[in-house]
């Protein structure tokens, strides 16, 4: 698979070590070289990064979102993974303030970027399983593929119309996080 890595931060610098053994090409607002340099990939500009992917993972602050999709073009046939949170809580979800023509999922929110360091990330002998919104079946394939090789499971949970579900999510557990308490707990267990 040829992934296009939009961001140069932790999330990027995370989920593209896990994916290294696919064909990487990175483009970021601060120089892509030494991130491209860990993960063995290439860098573009954001355009050429487009070109090049038939997955993108779009980890750039949500502020950035518009400017660096209006300045890699047409995304038409393309996957766009948004893994971003925005952390201003404005109202309106990132996901559906993304404006382009790929097929947009929603995935890799809920967890802190720690977490997707870990190989694989497994708590109590479970692994991790990531929910996944898109409209596209091929595009939650695609998506779901890449969830497999970081070693967590992943879950369908319905259109991009309920991503802004997952990002409200990951603001009541990230708050629950920071104020010390066991977000996890909050959840009961089956059976």
């Amino acid at each position: 698979m040829r992934i296009g890595i939009f961001g140069t931060g932790g999330m990027a610098d995370a989920l593209g070590t896990q994916w290294a053994r696919h064909d990487l090409m990175v483009s970021g607002r601060s120089d892509p070289g030494p991130l491209a340099g860990r993960l063995g990939a290439a860098t573009g500009t954001w355009r050429e990064t487009a070109a090049f992917a038939d997955v993108l993972l779009l980890a750039v602050p949500a502020a950035a979102i518009g400017e660096v999709l209006a300045e890699a073009g047409p995304l038409a046939g393309k996957v766009l993974v948004d893994c971003t949170n925005d952390p201003g809580l404005t109202g309106t979800p990132v996901a559906s303030r993304i404006v382009t023509d790929a097929h947009v999922v929603k995935a890799f929110n809920l967890a802190h970027v720690d977490v997707w360091r870990m190989t694989p990330p497994v708590f109590g002998g479970r692994p991790l399983s990531v929910p996944l919104c898109g409209d596209d079946r091929a595009a939650i394939e695609a998506v779901s593929t890449l969830v497999r090789d970081v070693g967590a499971h992943p879950v369908h949970a319905g259109g991009l119309d309920r991503a802004a579900l997952l990002e409200a999510t990951a603001a009541f557990v990230i708050g629950l996080w920071f104020a010390g308490e066991d977000a996890q707990a909050i959840l009961t267990p089956l059976g």
